[in-house]
């Protein structure tokens, strides 16, 4: 079994409201040096060796289900 992780991100200028509010929390604890915090989401799971392209299969699952394409980016990692 390969092991996949996928992280989902918001796109650049896409408003992240989490983020902002990660950020507010953080600077309200004394850090007051954050700046610019997003939020995403991981991702795991395990595919069977016996996918032929690992790869692409990846990317149609994030392009029909695990990203909205519209304002999410997506990075793919398969060990």
């Amino acid at each position: 079994m390969a092991k996949v992780k996928v992280h989902v991100f918001l796109k650049p200028g896409v408003l992240d409201v989490q983020g902002k509010a990660v950020e507010g929390a953080l600077q309200g604890l004394g850090w007051a040096g954050v700046a610019n915090a997003r939020v995403g989401k991981m991702i795991e799971f395990d595919l069977a060796d016996d996918v032929a392209d690992k790869e692409a299969e990846v990317k149609a699952m994030c392009e029909k289900l695990l990203a909205n394409t519209v304002i999410e980016s997506y990075k793919i990692e398969i060990a």
